[in-house]
């Protein structure tokens, strides 16, 4: 019985030993002149759907830190033992197995996956152009992008926030990194884009 016990929780230990690092943003910039490819897709993501380069950046570092195979937490048994996760979310933009499949059948885009930076940039642009028409949200306005993002439209349209005081918490500093990511690219929006690398694609 132990032996099983025990071939039944490896798994659970071992899968969390294999990720990538979450990265620690302090200036958006340096971020965006290292990973120049990130960068293209963010700014084609603005173009293809309006989505400000610097709200998508705030939501993505939020969900995941831009760690590609970012999960939730997994619950623990007993208060002790690793057990099973919450949800689905998955990837640079925490996005659940239900939601990534709605992006796929609306954008036909069925070979993307959520651990692929791009893939990822393409759907949070989508998404935020989503809250724009379900919900009226600005496209600039990072916090209640944020909340829609995580409520969903129809959470975000019952106001189901209200009763989730730390999502509203987390939804100011989404906001207010958005802010920061904004004044910060303002500042080195020339240098990127004439990045010698960024001309290459």
């Amino acid at each position: 019985m132990k032996k099983l016990a025990l071939l039944v929780l490896l798994p659970l230990f071992i899968s969390g030993c294999f990720s990538t690092p979450a990265i620690t943003v302090n200036n958006i910039c340096n971020l965006m002149d290292e990973e120049v490819s990130w960068y293209r897709s963010v700014k084609a993501a603005e173009k293809k759907y309006g989505a400000p380069v610097y709200v998508a950046l705030a939501i993505m570092y939020q969900e995941s830190h831009f760690a590609s195979d970012a999960k939730p937490p997994r619950e623990k048994l007993f208060g002790v033992v690793p057990w099973f996760r919450p949800t689905t979310a998955y990837g640079f933009a925490q996005v659940k197995d239900e939601t990534w499949e709605w992006y796929q059948l609306k954008t036909g885009n069925y070979d993307a996956d959520r651990d692929d930076f791009d893939d990822a940039a393409d759907f949070v642009g989508w998404y935020i152009n989503q809250s724009k028409k379900r919900a009226g949200i600005a496209k600039s306005d990072a916090y209640n992008q944020y909340l829609a993002y995580h409520e969903g439209h129809g959470g975000f349209n019952k106001k189901s926030y209200n009763s989730k005081p730390w999502l509203i918490k987390v939804a100011r500093n989404v906001d207010e990194n958005a802010n920061r990511y904004k004044r910060q690219l303002n500042q080195c929006a020339s240098e990127l884009n004439s990045n010698s690398i960024w001309k290459l694609f």
